[in-house]
């Protein structure tokens, strides 16, 4: 195998590995590797990326090709410029409270997408290696879908409960998480009044990060194939079946993209057809979702939170549910803390970040409001810009991974979605490509 190889299979490794990483990591702690080793064995994904990347430009070295860099290559290394200055400014200078760790998981955090653009952006694939890196994330996406919906239905909670994910994240990762056993809360669906409900969260450990994959994933099937309406059958059940309404709404926008990008009608069908079921399916998943129950203290605590949202509706087709009022609250108040404190509090001062060192949470739920706090106006515009011209560029070329890009920026309004490594690495190594 030829040096500029290494890298190509150092992504096949990254789009299968990211997707099992937290439940393989939950399953180290549970076997006793904790601490510091666990740490080391995690930074897999950190070592083999940058691995890849020095390959990429050793290569292009030794065969006198420089990467000729355009404008979205220049808008990439100018936040992760911004991303680097704010690491180093001191934190009192801004206001922040971040630890050395904090920025350091800060840093690692929002220069992913950066690394993993600049690694797509200098494979040069051929057709045939695009394509099995495309081949790689579908059966990567089936295996995810398949366990998942495995798991929901077989797999009872309590044995999550003493899984190692538990352990996993509260005491390797230090998130508190306190409604479901240290699980994370939106691991089921809380109906109210003592009904409780099952979501699939597969080897990603949530619902959300799941559903965020599977959409993407579905916008690789080629239908056209023999195999592609079953494939694409399966992703979509998974993908309901983690109740998810962020993932549902950002499937209907890449269709709506699509439908628009090349002017067809079949698309914009697609589209309709999906917001009628997820719709249908979310309203109606009280009448036959996997039940389970919650334990005594769990339900303590539950009637102690449920009290706090006194006003808040049950019905997860309203727009009045706690879950849609805490993140257009969270999206509010980041918002307003950027446009009062434009200069940025510093990275680690921002999502789960931030959560993960106890330091005060800034802005959590979207990516930009995030960023903004942490590298402060200025770098999330420059984010932002970039991302809009890598949109652009990305639907010129192959519509569905302009499709899939679109799709990642619109959750990125409620969600941290660079957050999710599996999303940061495998769209923008994509995306990057693409260019």
């Amino acid at each position: 195998m030829t040096q500029r190889r290494w890298p190509v299979l150092a992504l096949h490794v990254l789009i299968v590995g990211l997707a099992l990483h937290n439940f393989a990591m939950s399953q180290l702690w549970r076997a006793g590797v904790r601490g510091s080793a666990l740490s080391a064995v995690a930074a897999w994904k950190d070592v083999l990326l940058l691995a890849a990347l020095a390959l990429v430009v050793e290569a292009r070295r030794r065969q006198a090709r420089p990467l000729r860099l355009e404008l979205v290559d220049w808008l990439a290394l100018a936040f992760g410029a911004l991303v680097v200055l704010y690491g180093l400014v001191p934190q009192s200078w801004l206001g922040g409270g971040a630890t050395h760790k904090g920025v350091l998981y800060a840093a690692r955090h929002d220069l992913l997408p950066v690394g993993a653009y600049f690694l797509g952006r200098g494979l040069d694939l051929t057709e045939a290696e695009r394509s099995k890196l495309c081949r790689t994330v579908l059966a990567t996406a089936a295996f995810v879908a398949a366990f998942g919906l495995l798991d929901v239905e077989l797999v009872p909670l309590s044995w999550w409960r003493h899984s190692g994910a538990a352990g996993w994240f509260r005491d390797q990762l230090g998130l508190q998480y306190i409604g479901l056993s240290h699980l994370p809360e939106n691991f089921v669906y809380n109906a109210g009044g003592g009904e409780v409900f099952r979501r699939l969260t597969s080897t990603f450990l949530s619902p959300l990060a799941t559903a965020y994959m599977l959409v993407v994933a579905l916008l690789f099937v080629p239908l056209r194939r023999r195999w592609g309406i079953a494939l694409a059958l399966l992703l979509f059940v998974a993908l309901l079946w983690t109740h998810t309404r962020a993932g549902l709404l950002a499937l209907v926008v890449a269709l709506v993209v699509i439908a628009l990008r090349r002017r067809a009608l079949r698309p914009l069908l697609y589209a309709l057809a999906v917001a009628f079921v997820g719709f249908a399916f979310v309203k109606t998943y009280t009448h036959f979702g996997p039940r389970t129950r919650f334990t005594p203290h769990e339900l303590h605590v539950q009637e102690q939170i449920a009290k706090r949202h006194a006003k808040s509706s049950n019905d997860a087709t309203s727009a009045n549910d706690s879950s849609t009022r805490e993140h257009l609250a969270s999206l509010r108040d980041g918002a307003r803390t950027v446009i009062h404190h434009p200069w940025g509090h510093g990275l680690g001062n921002a999502g789960v970040t931030a959560a993960r060192t106890h330091v005060k949470v800034q802005a959590g739920e979207s990516t930009y409001t995030e960023l903004g706090v942490e590298t402060g106006l200025l770098g999330a515009l420059v984010f932002v810009t970039w991302s809009l011209l890598l949109l652009r560029a990305t639907l010129a070329r192959r519509v569905w991974i302009g499709a899939a890009f679109a799709a990642v920026l619109f959750l990125g309004l409620q969600t941290d979605i660079i957050g999710v490594p599996w999303i940061a690495v495998v769209v923008w190594a994509f995306a990057g490509d693409t260019v």
